[in-house]
């Protein structure tokens, strides 16, 4: 590859969708790629630092407050008209200066229409899981029996008419993409064995490739380490932080990092225990490579770092797609889901007790961190999207 190859990333400004592949962006800067990414100034320091050239793009979605609707075709609607509102801005930036590759996020609708209208290669980056053999049928009629379904539908047929898009069926240009990496790890995909590998490839989570990982000390003489983080945008939960305190603070030999996030005040959490440290951020994977357990909300980015760490844990879902998560990773037989309205302290213990004490459960861990390890992660994406770029490809 030459130092003139361009390769664009169109995003959109939700954390849990940008942090997954931005070691992959990093990836392509240092093999000498010019590497854009279009997203909104929400994210830009995280785009930026990652070595990326900032092409501003900005957002309808509701990241600031985190104030999404609850109806399915809501929230839709929110990233059908963030879609709308981004492509003209994509095109001002884009069709002066084209990219040899477009790599778009699950979300990001406009970045597939720009490169369809422009005829350029594209891969679909995803955080998520993605579509399989049979989900029209299982997922996608449901949702279009929900109130609202045909109007949506209506005007995202009208907006790829207008655009210009060579795909026009609406469920294909959402649901179908042409070429997609699964950023997550293939153990935590419904119905894998039906998703088309000819379309997908599982790489696993994917994280820093050059050993650039951020450093967190383990306490001198600290027998067990427990993690506790609900992500980025699931944080305000004063009262879940304080029963986890009641749960595991002066628990003999465990060690607990406390992750409250920026909405909550240290002081609102009453006596912190001396076996716990509480941050409003931490180096969550540094942590988890030492970890012996971790209570997560059950996240795609979470549930896939703690594959890789190969410990037990603990699921507490908060919203969305983290129930299905939650009930994915009991199945794999290394966790116990709570639902935060049982997240008692005698159950979170309990919980804890009984997932660390299991050598089965040691046994399905490990057995999962060697499988997830061997999906390749960032340097196996790399080599994919570079494989792009090569004619016929």
């Amino acid at each position: 590859m030459t130092d003139t190859t361009h390769i664009a990333m169109v995003g959109i400004p939700i954390v849990s969708h940008v942090l997954p592949s931005l070691e992959i962006i990093r990836e392509l800067v240092a093999r000498g790629h010019r590497v854009t990414y279009a997203n909104d100034p929400f994210v830009e320091d995280l785009i930026t630092e990652a070595g990326a050239e900032f092409v501003r793009c900005t957002s309808l979605l509701p990241v600031a407050d985190n104030a999404w609707p609850e109806d399915p075709i809501g929230a839709m609607n929110l990233f059908l008209d963030d879609a709308r509102h981004a492509l003209p801005q994509l095109r001002a930036a884009y069709d002066p200066d084209p990219a040899d590759l477009y790599l778009y996020d699950i979300g990001a609708y406009a970045g597939r229409a720009l490169a369809e209208t422009q005829g350029r290669p594209m891969v679909q980056l995803s955080p998520a899981f993605v579509a399989w053999k049979g989900y029209d049928q299982e997922v996608g009629a449901q949702i279009r029996q929900l109130p609202g379904a045909d109007a949506y539908r209506s005007t995202f047929a009208r907006w790829l008419a207008d655009s210009g898009t060579t795909t026009t069926d609406v469920d294909a240009f959402s649901g179908l993409p042409d070429r997609a990496l699964a950023l997550i790890p293939r153990a935590m995909q419904p119905h894998a064995d039906d998703v088309d590998a000819a379309v997908v490839t599982f790489v696993g989570p994917c994280f820093a490739a050059r050993g650039a990982t951020a450093d967190w000390e383990r306490p001198a003489g600290t027998d067990k380490i427990l993690l506790i983080s609900l992500g980025s945008a699931f944080t305000r939960q004063p009262e879940f932080y304080r029963r986890c305190l009641r749960a595991y603070g002066n628990l003999p030999g465990w060690h607990v990092v406390l992750q409250i996030g920026k909405y909550v005040d240290p002081r609102e959490l009453g006596e912190i225990p001396s076996n716990v440290e509480v941050r409003s951020w931490v180096p969550q994977r540094a942590i988890l490579d030492q970890a012996d357990a971790f209570v997560t909300h059950a996240g795609m980015g979470g549930c896939g770092e703690g594959l890789l760490a190969g410990v037990p844990m603990i699921a507490v879902p908060q919203a969305a797609e983290q129930f299905m998560n939650a009930d994915r990773l009991v199945e794999l037989g290394i966790a116990r889901r709570i639902d935060t309205a049982d997240a008692t302290p005698e159950n979170l213990r309990k919980a804890l007790h009984d997932l660390t004490d299991d050598a089965e459960v040691a046994r399905r861990s490990a057995a999962l961190q060697a499988a997830t390890r061997a999906e390749g992660g960032t340097l196996r994406a790399v080599e994919l999207l570079e494989s792009r770029l090569q004619p016929g490809s």
